[in-house]
Formats: C-alpha cells, structure tokens, sequence
C-alpha cells in the first residue's frame, strides 16, 4: 500500500495554504497524523471477527481524544460532549471504540507515558463504555453534574464574558470589530471568497426571524482541526446582540463525503441516502448529541454542501497535559468519555438502521469483545506509527510540500 499516494489522492483539490498547514501538523507527532489520516485508518482497519459482529451505531466516525470538548448548547448552557461530526456515518460499535482506544495510545506514546498506565487508561476507557451501554439510559455533561477537569474547563466557558472571546479573535476600529488576521486561527478572505459569503449570509438572513443579527461585518477562513484542513472553512462576525460588544462568531465548515465511506461499502453496511453531506453531519450530530449546538444547521454555498454554526474555539477541550494533572485525573477523564460515548450510542439507538437500546444493553454486557479491541489497538497503533514514520520522510524529503 503506498500511503503517500492515498494521503495526496484523498487530499487533492484541497485549498493548498491550509492543506500545508495540515501537513505540517501531521509531520509534528504521530498523534498529529494519525488525526489528519481518519481515511487511512478505516482503509486498513480489520473488517471481520468484533468489527462485524458488533452492533450498528450512529458514530461519529472520527473519535478520538481531541473530538471531545465544550460547546454552548442553542438553550445557551455549557455541555461537553463528542463535538465532531464531519465522518458521522452508520458503522458497527466496535469501529469508534477502536478509534478512540487508538487514539488513547498514540497520545501516550506521543508523552512517552509508561506502557502499564497506558493500558490502564485504554481499559478505563473500555469498562466504561461497556458498563454504560449495559445500564441502558443516556444521561449528559453539563456544569452541575461535572467533576474534576470537565467541572474545570465548563466553569472557566460559562463565566467567560462575551467580550473576552471576542477580544481574542478581533480587533476594534472605531465602533466596529474586525478579524486579527493572525495565520495561526484566521487567514485573509479574496476579494471573491468574500463576495461569495457574504451573497451566501444575505440570501440566509431572509430566511431568519431576526435578520439584523445575521448581518455580516466581517469575514476571514478559519484554521482549526487537522484532518479537515484544506476543506472550505470561515469564521464569519455578525452583528448579533450590537457592536461591537455584543457581536457573534459564527463558523461555515464544507462538508466533503465521511471517510468511512469506502470501508462501509466493503463491509456492505447500507447508509441513508442523504440530500446533501451537510445534511449527514447534522442529522447525525442532532441524534447522538444530548443538546446541539448553537445555531447548527446544514446549507449550501454554490455547489457545496456546508455546516453553520456557532464558533466553537478549539482551546475549549480538557487538557491532557499530564505535567498539571494526575494520571487518576487523567483515568476519571477516560470514564466521562467513556460514557459520553455510550449514551451518544444509545440516545440514537433504534434509528433508520441502527441496533436498538436492548441490543445494546446486550452488547454492553459481553466480556470477549473488550480484550479483543484492547489487543487489537495495540497493532493498529503500531501501524499508525510505521505510517507516520512513512510521512515523515516523504515530508522531509519535500514530497508534500505545496507550491506557495
């Protein structure tokens, strides 16, 4: 299999500024690659034995430690949830789990954390989703029913001011704000990006109640993530409540087809025929999240299908910084994941295709395909690392670097 050439082929016809970017990320760590490759993951993932038998899930296909985070919910409470939903597909259980257990091991690695710990924290993970799913009810994160450092990071969000997080991502000239174009989270529009955006948000406003809150005032493309990195992406301040105080950020994400698609296609698993991508991402997200976020709703721009949003901004997650926290910090964070995962899982249970909540229960409580995915993560993780290896130096021979 000649990686370099199925990275490039799945990320052709990408913007090259910010699929440079992407490139660069993943050349930083194996963590970073095996973030920006969720294709590569699912091409070489086993598809008989636990990743046949397990029962069908609404997954977010591309679940690992940085997909979960705080977000203010359209009620305008704080909730911490699975937050990305761009690979969103029906797949069997066993799938995201084993992402997830990957994932949990590459960022190990990438913090040479010891081997016992990282098996403790891969079985925490596990136990919990198992013990979860077999209760069969689906609860949410939110302030109240916090701990530890989920309580931390939605207390530090809900008494954030609405100034401070525009403060930080614009710059006020006169009465008005505008965009810090800082090449780290926000990037120049052209003159036709613009034009484009902003036909797209005056044709939009007509459809909304209060027009005046969607009008524009400006518009940049927004850096965030890794995998999608290169797809169209803006941030876009509209006037909201007044300016310049009072203003909202709002994100315009393009929806390309889930990576699990051809993985899905050779395990025969049928998926609904959606009218558009966006449509996917967000009937998906509305199914497994317990609150959805703000102002979420699929569009089209032109041709391409897109997610809009509220801007959610990437700092907004725990941190997994294990020089300011302990590893039973670290653990208790694995359990809430766990059964954020599990109740996502049952809350979209029965669903044009998926197993229902007894089918789950049922899975929850059998022992033999927990040890299986424990053992099997810790060969997929092997391959991730010989891949990025791979990358590595195919990046640093210059074989992914964009022309300027």
């Amino acid at each position: 299999m000649d990686i370099i050439k199925q990275i490039l082929n799945f990320n052709a016809n990408r913007e090259p500024e910010r699929l440079q970017m992407k490139y660069d990320k993943m050349r930083s760590n194996a963590f970073s690659f095996f973030r920006g490759t969720c294709h590569l993951f699912y091409d070489q993932l086993p598809l008989g034995g636990v990743f046949k038998s397990a029962p069908l899930t609404w997954v977010c296909g591309d679940l690992h430690l940085e997909n979960f985070g705080s977000y203010k919910g359209d009620n305008r409470l704080v909730y911490f949830d699975l937050n990305d939903f761009d690979e969103a597909a029906l797949a069997p259980a066993s799938w995201e789990v084993i992402r997830m257990l990957t994932s949990i091991r590459m960022w190990a690695d990438s913090i040479s954390m010891q081997a016992a710990d990282e098996d403790c924290l891969c079985a925490t993970f596990v136990d919990a989703y198992a013990s979860t799913l077999s209760i069969g009810k689906a609860y949410w994160i939110e302030r109240e029913t916090a701990h530890g450092l989920i309580r931390v990071l939605l207390e530090d969000l809900q008494n954030r001011h609405r100034t401070q997080f525009l403060d930080g991502r614009t710059t006020i000239k006169g009465k008005r704000r505008q965009f810090k174009i800082d090449g780290v989270k926000t990037l120049p529009v052209t003159a036709e990006q613009h034009a484009t955006v902003s036909a797209f948000m005056k044709g939009f406003v007509d459809t909304q109640p209060n027009p005046d809150f969607y009008h524009v005032i400006d518009i940049a493309r927004r850096v965030a993530g890794t995998g999608s990195l290169g797809v169209d992406r803006y941030s876009v301040l509209v006037e909201g409540k007044g300016s310049p105080n009072h203003n909202y950020l709002l994100d315009l994400k393009e929806c390309p087809p889930s990576s699990l698609a051809p993985a899905l296609k050779a395990a025969k698993i049928t998926q609904p025929k959606w009218k558009t991508q966006a449509q996917r991402v967000v009937t998906i997200q509305y199914q497994m999240q317990a609150v959805s976020m703000a102002f979420l709703q699929p569009v089209a721009l032109g041709e391409k299908s897109l997610v809009l949003r509220g801007l959610q901004p990437t700092e907004d997650r725990v941190s997994l910084d294990l020089t300011t926290q302990s590893l039973s910090d670290t653990a208790h964070l694995m359990t809430n994941m766990g059964q954020l995962l599990a109740w996502a899982h049952l809350r979209s249970s029965g669903r044009a295709g998926s197993a229902n909540a007894d089918e789950l229960i049922d899975y929850g409580k059998r022992k033999k395909w927990r040890s299986k995915l424990l053992d099997t993560s810790h060969d997929l993780a092997a391959e991730v690392q010989r891949d990025a290896a791979t990358f590595n130096a195919a990046y640093d021979d210059h074989a992914l670097t964009l022309p300027a």
